[in-house]
């Protein structure tokens, strides 16, 4: 962990710790206005929950540099409260509360290459890649009439148990591509 120099060192991407927790930069901007002191307006993220935070930093204050680790794992499984994960490098297992990732959980299936994001030998998340093929295992059959209202979708239930809408013609067997920010379909494999 490093101290910054000055407030023009904070910059978009940078992790900086606020109050002993990492947080990224998502936004960065000087402004200086008549009769006050100059400040670093900022847009904050915390990388473990996501979380938005705006602070405007004063000068003279000291901003600390967080020192994260990404590194690659695989899914294994998933309990009731916790995601097992393998790193790729040490075999060790690595464990993250499974509350902590919303529906992404259910877009995992075992092997899943992802990386896990590590701070003071802490999981704080799991990024998983931009797109997941998943099997259809539940599919009703499209009736041809629900496109007049509008309804060109249906819900399947694929093998992980995560329920979306696809286009009528998936059918039971199909593998889907599934866009893991927002857990929608985005095509046929």
């Amino acid at each position: 962990m490093a101290i910054l120099p000055s407030l023009n060192s904070i910059k978009v991407g940078l992790v900086i710790l606020r109050n002993t927790e990492p947080y990224e930069v998502l936004e960065a901007n000087f402004v200086r206005m008549q009769q006050r002191k100059p400040v670093m307006q900022t847009k904050l993220r915390h990388i473990g929950t996501g979380k938005i935070l705006e602070y405007s930093f004063k000068p003279g204050e000291s901003v600390e540099t967080a020192e994260i680790e990404k590194r690659k794992a695989s899914y294994l499984y998933a309990d009731t409260v916790h995601g097992h994960f393998m790193d790729a490098e040490s075999f060790e297992e690595l464990t993250l509360p499974i509350a902590s990732l919303d529906f992404k959980a259910q877009l995992l299936k075992e092997g899943t290459e992802v990386t896990v994001v590590v701070f003071k030998e802490k999981i704080l998340t799991v990024i998983l890649p931009k797109k997941v093929e998943l099997k259809v295992t539940s599919a009703p059959p499209g009736v041809r009439g629900d496109s007049a209202q509008g309804g060109v979708t249906k819900s399947v239930e694929v093998e992980s148990g995560y329920t979306l809408n696809v286009p009528l013609f998936i059918k039971e067997g199909d593998i889907v591509r599934i866009n893991t920010d927002t857990g929608e379909y985005v095509e046929r494999a």
